[in-house]
């Protein structure tokens, strides 16, 4: 009987110890001298993964588009991650030999997958504003490969 007590009482007191040792929130400390501005934010409406590569580069850029305007038919050697800021903007892609087209507006995101060649046009009436970042780049290396019109999409 007395050795059932002094376990019942050893393991309270570890159980115990446990729970003050780890149930006690240390005190955070709060950032001082750091601005964390968000410059955008989007629901990604894509089902791509980009992996990441050591060694390789990952460069941002903020994109501006006027009404009318279009990105000219590319792909990016490590792909693109794009949050939509602002505007409305229409992605020609070509898809096995087919023109695949999506349109995304403000508050969107969506993937390019790398070697994926299309065509970005400023379908809305305000300018679209991008953010994109670009992994997988080649060190030193251009974030976009410019390419030839692949005939995929008619009068694009």
């Amino acid at each position: 009987m007395k050795r059932a007590v002094r376990w019942a009482m050893l393991t309270v007191g570890l159980a115990g110890l446990v729970t003050t040792l780890s149930g006690t929130p240390s005190q955070a400390t709060p950032p001082s001298g750091l601005t964390n501005v968000s410059l955008a934010r989007g629901i990604d409406t894509s089902h791509g993964t980009i992996p990441l590569r050591f060694g390789t580069d990952i460069a941002m850029a903020k994109i501006t588009v006027d009404p009318g305007g279009f990105s000219g038919w590319h792909s990016h050697p490590g792909g693109a991650i794009i949050i939509v800021q602002q505007g409305t903007l229409t992605v020609y892609r070509a898809a096995h030999r087919k023109c695949e087209t999506t349109t995304y507006s403000s508050g969107q995101a969506f993937i390019e997958r790398p070697g994926e060649v299309d065509q970005v046009l400023n379908t809305g009436s305000v300018p679209y504003v991008l953010y994109v970042t670009f992994p997988r780049v080649p060190p030193g290396g251009s974030t976009r490969t410019d390419e030839p019109n692949p005939g995929t999409c008619p009068g694009v």
